[in-house]
């Protein structure tokens, strides 16, 4: 079943959209001399609160029939009226150019031109009834949407779902928005947009500094909900942090599983130079100072040196169109303006 499949990813982003809607509880950094402060990212190191549509507008020519991620085919016959139940599905949905056509958004969905849209899903807590009322014609939803009964009505109720993969690491970026475009009809579009962003990422992969490889360390924290965990192999954060130039810190010291609860034991195996965070995960725990307090972490490397990365919550693990920024902040946090480590 797709829900058991994706239990925890789930339970994940439902702890992800409830805290974008909370108000941060904001601490001072108190960085030491030198040190990256993840409240003022380097210049040029922040990521856009905008997205980039491409050039021109596309028009979808439909119906079309296409696959979808849950083994089903999905015909969709209109695209006027389209509810993406993620961020950074509608992300791509607006930056291929068709973000006049999406009627709602989920909590994950922080940017800009999407920031007026209603909220009507919060990552895995859909509400079919919501959804329904804006009588879309077309609902995107990612692997790990939910719960499977608030799908299944929105189904029954004659309204195309097509699931997309959910994103795992930076070679889902094109597939996902090929999975975009095809649906809506616009396929050349989605091909010039994945080429755009491929390119992109590349370039910013020129730039990354040569040399020791730093050890990173994935941290999901939620204060407010007392969710303390370092990432795996398979957290989704290993990718960008390869991309980097640097080893992901919790999958080398052997952790399997993609979160495991955070321990002085755990955080000492894997002796991150460096903690990449989520922005208002880090505000949850009132900022550097706080983080620092957190059992094992002021015993690392980037503990004791306050080496703190830290990416916008909606934007750090989409894998889309705004990838190659999100590689940009975390290469300049983590290296510095001069590139020194």
């Amino acid at each position: 079943m797709r829900r058991l499949r994706n239990r925890l990813a789930g339970a994940l982003l439902s702890v992800l959209a409830l805290s974008l809607t909370a108000t941060g509880c904001a601490g001072s950094s108190g960085a030491a001399p030198g040190a990256v402060d993840p409240t003022s990212s380097p210049a040029g190191a922040s990521v856009a609160n905008r997205v980039e549509p491409l050039a021109g507008r596309p028009e979808p020519r439909l119906p079309v029939t296409v696959p979808s991620a849950d083994g089903e085919r999905v015909t969709v016959r209109a695209a006027e009226r389209i509810v993406p139940l993620s961020g950074s599905l509608s992300e791509i949905v607006f930056t291929l150019g068709l973000g006049d056509r999406v009627v709602a958004r989920d909590v994950t969905a922080t940017f800009e031109q999407a920031a007026k849209l209603p909220v009507v899903t919060r990552g895995h807590d859909v509400s079919a009834e919501s959804v329904l009322s804006l009588k879309p014609d077309l609902v995107l939803a990612e692997t790990t949407s939910g719960p499977e009964e608030a799908v299944d009505q929105i189904r029954a109720a004659g309204v195309p779902v097509l699931f997309v993969e959910a994103a795992k690491g930076l070679d889902d970026v094109g597939p996902r928005i090929g999975a975009v475009a095809d649906a809506l009809g616009v396929p050349a579009a989605g091909k010039e947009l994945t080429r755009r962003s491929e390119q992109r990422i590349a370039a910013v992969r020129q730039d990354v500094p040569h040399g020791e490889k730093p050890r990173v360390a994935f941290l999901y924290l939620r204060g407010s909900a007392s969710v303390y965990l370092i990432g795996g192999k398979d957290s989704g954060a290993g990718s960008l942090i390869e991309a980097a130039g640097a080893v992901d810190a919790g999958a080398a010291s052997g952790l399997d599983k993609d979160f495991t609860a955070i321990t002085s034991e755990a955080l000492v195996k894997a002796a991150p130079d460096a903690i990449l965070v989520m922005s208002k995960g880090l505000e949850s725990v009132g900022g550097v100072d706080g983080l620092v307090k957190i059992p094992g972490v002021a015993q690392t490397p980037a503990g004791m040196d306050r080496r703190i990365v830290s990416v916008e919550d909606g934007v750090l693990l989409n894998y889309g169109p705004r990838t190659d920024q999100v590689l940009k902040s975390v290469v300049a946090q983590l290296y510095g303006e001069d590139g020194a480590k």
